[in-house]
Parts: structure tokens; C-alpha cells; sequence
């Protein structure tokens, strides 16, 4: 059972989908919690890789957490409106 995945540095729309499939692999596997700390470029696609991860999760029912957000991540979530909608915690 998998329990870590690793995100590049980059997570945008040249590599979000790919990196959905193997983030759903992941959790199908055991990850609970993703660590975005590492991302350092990312666009609009990250946003909607998080939440096509959490609602795959959800229909598992299965708790999944985002944690390290970085600044330019969280600004882009905000701006859409969706905070509330991503278990996003800071540890």
C-alpha cells in the first residue's frame, strides 16, 4: 500500500492530467494526506487537479488532505472560490 506520492515542481496544464491519474492511482493505494510543499509553478490546472483528486476520494469515501499549500497555489484557490471545498491544512 503506497501511502506518499510525489508532485513535481510544475503542476500545469501541460502535465495536470497525467498527474491526475497517478495521483488517483495513489490514493487508490493508500495515500490520505498530499504534500503540495514541493510545487513551485502551477496554473488553473492545479486547482482542478485538487479537487478532480478530492472528488475521487469522495466517492470512495475516503479522507484525503492537502497540506503545505504554497502562497501562489492558495491565491489561485481563493480566487476561485473554492476554498472551502479542499481539506487544505498547514503542517
Amino acid at each position: 500500500m503506497s501511502k506518499s506520492f510525489q508532485l513535481p515542481e510544475r503542476l500545469t496544464v501541460s502535465n495536470a492530467s497525467d498527474l491526475l491519474v497517478a495521483a488517483c492511482k495513489a490514493v487508490d493505494a493508500g495515500l490520505r494526506e498530499l504534500d503540495l510543499g514541493g510545487l513551485k509553478r502551477v496554473d488553473s490546472a492545479a486547482v482542478a487537479l485538487l479537487l478532480g483528486l478530492q472528488r475521487h476520494a469522495q466517492r470512495q469515501s475516503l479522507a484525503l488532505t492537502f497540506t503545505n499549500i504554497p502562497a501562489n497555489l492558495q491565491s489561485l484557490v481563493t480566487l476561485y472560490g473554492v476554498d472551502e471545498l479542499l481539506p487544505i491544512t498547514s503542517h
